[in-house]
């Protein structure tokens, strides 16, 4: 008997990746039905229907589900659900479709993912799902921007999910389904752990956090994004290995376990929290740590807007608790990390970390203050901005021009 949490809304995992013959028989009887091309936000979605990330969901949200979504954080039959998880296209494609109709899922590249048996087409207002979800409707917020910009009907329908795409090979060693994540803390041993979800490489206070949590927790989850991202953010194989080699030099041996999740970013900052917590309960966490601005972009939400909301929901709504720590930071006289709840000193003697800031000094071949991050991750980081640097050398040089 497992000593995990339950999954979501569930006894147990409902992963609807197909395997064997009836993936063979799916695939090819896709083969010649109607295709619907999905978004990348789309395809991170089906994949994580398949491998039982979203549990209980059995495929795309019809539009009582989104409406329930949007306005209430729940479905039409009372499961709590944060964001819509919904499948678009354009109003031809559409009208070809009868519902009742099997349809093929293929990716940008053309490829199979999956197939959905349509159940219902429906139109949404995509304004009132930014400000719902997103809390604006700012064209700039990259979130907003996705809605926006995709099909203007959404199909709704159960999937069967026939790929998990590059990330098992791509990601080999660190990619694992709910199931594999599972399996392993109960091969540990451990009955709580923590996630730390993160779209950066860690810096001290990522790892500050994740130390919090050890204290409090049989061990931690770093779980990566490894979807798409905004412009200008650290690619995931970059993060990976400057997240591993912190781990190996930094953490005590088996209190970590690095991971990752095949999601896009979103950027919908405290429903995004809550959405963070739903599938890292499927992944097998009991809690999930929330520092500032989480799942936060530009200065659309408040610092500490993503601790506030897990108070705002149901009671029971997730078993997947929040570590909700403050702010926190390299302290000059203190001469280690701290918070505002620990550091008595001034704000000249605070070096507050942020992947942005980092990202910002590295990218311009700026000094990295002390305490900010690890020198054996700044030396994995600044080789990566090096060859960005020597990309666009070449370019200049085959253009005659500045590549910027």
């Amino acid at each position: 008997m497992s000593h995990l949490v339950k999954p979501h809304g569930s006894d147990e995992l409902k992963p609807l990746l197909l395997e064997g013959t009836a993936l063979t028989e799916a695939k090819a009887k896709a083969e010649s039905l109607p295709k619907v091309q999905l978004s990348s936000r789309e395809r991170g979605d089906l994949i994580m229907f398949g491998i039982g990330g979203f549990t209980p969901l059995d495929g795309f949200m019809g539009q009582a589900d989104w409406q329930g979504v949007c306005d209430n954080m729940t479905t039409a039959n009372g499961l709590f659900w944060p964001i819509p998880i919904t499948l678009s296209t354009d109003t031809a494609t559409a009208d070809a479709l009868t519902v009742g109709d099997e349809v093929a899922l293929v990716d940008a590249e053309g490829e199979i993912m999956g197939s959905l048996t349509l159940s219902e087409k429906y139109t949404i207002d995509k304004k009132h799902e930014c400000e719902t979800v997103f809390k604006t409707a700012d064209l700039e917020h990259p979130g907003v921007k996705m809605v926006m910009e995709q099909g203007d009907v959404n199909l709704a329908g159960t999937v069967k999910v026939f790929s998990q795409g590059e990330f098992p090979e791509k990601y080999k060693g660190t990619y694992m389904t709910p199931a594999e994540t599972r399996a392993l803390f109960e091969s540990k041993g451990w009955k709580t752990v923590a996630a730390f979800q993160t779209r950066n490489p860690m810096h001290r206070s990522h790892e500050h956090l994740a130390k919090i949590a050890i204290e409090i927790c049989d061990g931690v989850m770093v779980h990566s994004l490894l979807g798409n991202l905004k412009p200008g953010d650290i690619p995931a194989e970059v993060r990976q290995e400057a997240i591993g080699t912190l781990i190996d030099q930094y953490f005590v041996k088996n209190t970590v376990v690095q991971s990752g999740y095949p999601l896009d970013m979103r950027y919908a900052g405290p429903r995004e929290a809550l959405l963070h917590a739903l599938f890292r309960q499927n992944y097998g966490c009991s809690h999930l740590i929330v520092g500032r601005d989480h799942a936060g972009v530009g200065d659309y939400y408040g610092p500490f807007d993503a601790h506030h909301i897990f108070d705002e929901i149901a009671e029971n709504a997730l078993l997947t608790q929040p570590l909700k720590i403050d702010w926190t930071f390299w302290c000059n006289k203190c001469g280690t990390m701290a918070s505002m709840r620990t550091c008595p000193h001034e704000a000249a003697d605070r070096v507050l970390v942020s992947g942005t800031k980092l990202r910002k000094a590295l990218s311009e071949g700026g000094d990295v203050q002390e305490g900010f991050s690890r020198p054996e991750v700044l030396k994995i980081l600044r080789a990566y901005y090096a060859s960005l640097s020597e990309q666009d050398n070449v370019k200049v040089e085959l253009t005659g021009h500045s590549a910027r």
